[in-house]
C-alpha cells in the first residue's frame, strides 16, 4: 500500500534503523508502540482493513508496514495467481502513514501495547532486524504471512508466547472459515467474491482455531480488545493498555451489488436461456452448436484459470478444488469439436464423462468437503442440461437411423 511512498520509504529504512539502533536502550525512555489499525478502503484488497505498528521512541514516531508492494513490478499480477509474491516491510515518519488513510476518510484505531521496557526495547530490536535490507522482503500470503499476522509473530517473540486471544467480537465468528471470514468482509463485492470461491479449493474450509482468524485486520483489532499476556508470576494482563481512534472516518466500502448485476441473477438467465434452447433443440431433434459452442467455450477459458492455480501455483489454497470439476480442460471438446460431424462421438463421450464429473462435484460440495458459491448452481445446471440434452438427441438421432 502507499505505492506513491515506496520509494521514499526504502531510502528511509536505512535510516530509521541506523537512528533507533543508536539508543541506549538501558538510560532511554522505554519506547510506546501501539498496533494501527486502518479499516476497510474501497479496492478489493483493503477490504479486510490493514495493520501497521507505531514505535515512538523520544522525538521518533514511525510507522513499520509490513503491507508495501508495488502493482507496477514486473509480472506482479502472475507471481500473485502463482502465490510467488513478495511483499516489503518498511518504516517512515507516522504522519506520511496516516495521510493516505485521511485522505481516504478510513477509520484509524490506535491499541497501545502493554509491554515492559525489556519487552519494548526487544521488539524494536526484532523491528530493527526485520527492516535489514536483506530480510525487508518477505513472502506474501494472504492468510497465513500477512501485514496483521507478521507483527503478533513479534509480539508472541517479545513475551514468550504467553497471548491469549479471544474470538473476534463479530457474528457468527466463532464458526469461520477461512471463506467465511473472507465472506463477511467482502459481502458487498460479490463478484470479487465469487472469484475467490471459484480459485481458492477446500483448504480454506475447515473452522479455524481463534489464532488463524486474525489474518484479517479488522478482526486481529477486535481480538486484541480481549486478548491477555501472561506475566512471570502467571498473572493475566491485558494486552492493550489504551485504545484511541485517531480518526473517525466513514464506511469506506462500496455499496452493494446489485441483485439484477450479481452473479447469481445473470448466471440464472443464461440457465434460464439454456433451458429454452434445450427444449426447443429436444423439439427440433437438433442441437443448437453455437449456443454449446460458446457455453463451452467460455468454460474451457476458465478451465485455463483453474489449472493454473491446480496445477502450477504453489500457493496451498488453490489445490485441491472440486471446480475443475466443472471448469475442465476437456471443455474445448464441444466447444470446437461439435462443428466437426466425424468427431460427433468424441463429443458424445465428453458429454457422459462430463455428467459423471457433475455427479462428484455435487457429491464434494453436499458433503461439505469443499464450499463453494452459490452463484456455481446455475453454471453447474447448464452444463449438465445441455450434456444430458446432447446424449438423449444423439440416441434418438441413432434409432432414426437404425
Amino acid at each position: 500500500m502507499l505505492k506513491r511512498f515506496v520509494h521514499i520509504i526504502i531510502a528511509l529504512v536505512l535510516g530509521c534503523v541506523a537512528s533507533w539502533a543508536q539508543h541506549d536502550s538501558i538510560n532511554a525512555p522505554t519506547p510506546r508502540i501501539s498496533l494501527i489499525t486502518c479499516h476497510a478502503g474501497s479496492v478489493m484488497y483493503e477490504l479486510c482493513g490493514h495493520t501497521a505498528i507505531r514505535v515512538q521512541i523520544d522525538n521518533q514516531d514511525m510507522a513499520v508496514n509490513y503491507g508495501l508492494f508495488e502493482f507496477q513490478a514486473e509480472n506482479f499480477a502472475l507471481k500473485f495467481l502463482k502465490g510467488e509474491t513478495d511483499y516489503r516491510v518498511g518504516a517512515y515518519p507516522f504522519n506520511l502513514f496516516l495521510e493516505h488513510y485521511l485522505k481516504e476518510n478510513r477509520r484509524i484505531v490506535e491499541q497501545e501495547l502493554n509491554l515492559t521496557p525489556q519487552q519494548a526495547w526487544r521488539l524494536v530490536e526484532l523491528l530493527n532486524i526485520n527492516l535489514l535490507p536483506e530480510n525487508c522482503v518477505y513472502r506474501y500470503n494472504y492468510v497465513k504471512n500477512n501485514c496483521a499476522t507478521k507483527p503478533i509473530v513479534l509480539f508472541e517473540q517479545v513475551v514468550n508466547d504467553t497471548i491469549s486471544f479471544n474470538e473476534p467480537n463479530i457474528e457468527g465468528a466463532e464458526n469461520w472459515t477461512y471463506r467465511d471470514e473472507m465472506r463477511h468482509f467482502h459481502h458487498n463485492y460479490l463478484w470479487y467474491q465469487l472469484g475467490i470461491d471459484l480459485a481458492l479449493g477446500s483448504g480454506i474450509d475447515y473452522t479455524l482455531p481463534t489464532r488463524e482468524k486474525m489474518f484479517a485486520p479488522e478482526a486481529l483489532e477486535s481480538m486484541m480488545r480481549g486478548a491477555t499476556i501472561t506475566d512471570s508470576v502467571g498473572n493475566k494482563i491485558p494486552v492493550v493498555t489504551k485504545e484511541t481512534v485517531i480518526y473517525e472516518g466513514a464506511p469506506a466500502p462500496l455499496p452493494l451489488t446489485p441483485f439484477l448485476l450479481s452473479p447469481i441473477f445473470i448466471f440464472s438467465i443464461v440457465l434460464t436461456l439454456a433451458i429454452v434452447f434445450t427444449i426447443n433443440d429436444i423439439k427440433k431433434k437438433q442441437i443448437s452448436r453455437w449456443f454449446d459452442s460458446t457455453i463451452y467455450g467460455i468454460y474451457s477459458i476458465a478451465s485455463l484459470f483453474i489449472c493454473f492455480l491446480v496445477f502450477i501455483s504453489v500457493n496451498e489454497a488453490t489445490s485441491p478444488n472440486g471446480i475443475i470439476l466443472l471448469f475442465s480442460p476437456l471443455c474445448f471438446i464441444p466447444a470446437i469439436c461439435v462443428w466437426i460431424k466425424k468427431l460427433s462421438k468424441v463429443v458424445y463421450y465428453f458429454h457422459v464423462i462430463n455428467i459423471v464429473a457433475l455427479t462428484l462435484l455435487l457429491g464434494i460440495l453436499v458433503s461439505g468437503i469443499q464450499v463453494t458459491n452459490i452463484a456455481v448452481a446455475p453454471l453447474m445446471l447448464i452444463s449438465l442440461v445441455r450434456s444430458v440434452s446432447y446424449i438423449y438427441i444423439n440416441r434418438c438421432n441413432t434409432k432414426k437411423i437404425k
